[in-house]
């Protein structure tokens, strides 16, 4: 199957949700090239940037599953190749 780059944009306004967001993030670790997270403590809100690298239906499965998180918002914009 064809591997694809893609970079998901988090925005995590729960922080009940932060460690069942990290028990995901770690189920898909091996496709999973960096992430970064900023903690907007002004706004009491987080933002995570995630890089992967996999099938087009890991990188979607993943981004679905964050987003049905309470307070989660997740969206992928994917490499053209």
């Amino acid at each position: 199957m064809e591997s694809r780059i893609a970079v998901i944009s988090i925005i995590v306004e729960n922080s009940d949700s932060v460690e069942c967001l990290n028990r995901i993030l770690h189920e898909y670790g091996i496709y999973i090239i960096g992430r970064m997270g900023i903690p907007y403590r002004q706004r009491g809100i987080s933002i995570i940037s995630v890089a992967i690298d996999a099938p087009l239906d890991i990188i979607n499965a993943l981004t679905g599953k964050i987003g049905r998180l309470a307070g989660v918002s997740a969206k992928t914009v994917y490499s053209k190749t």
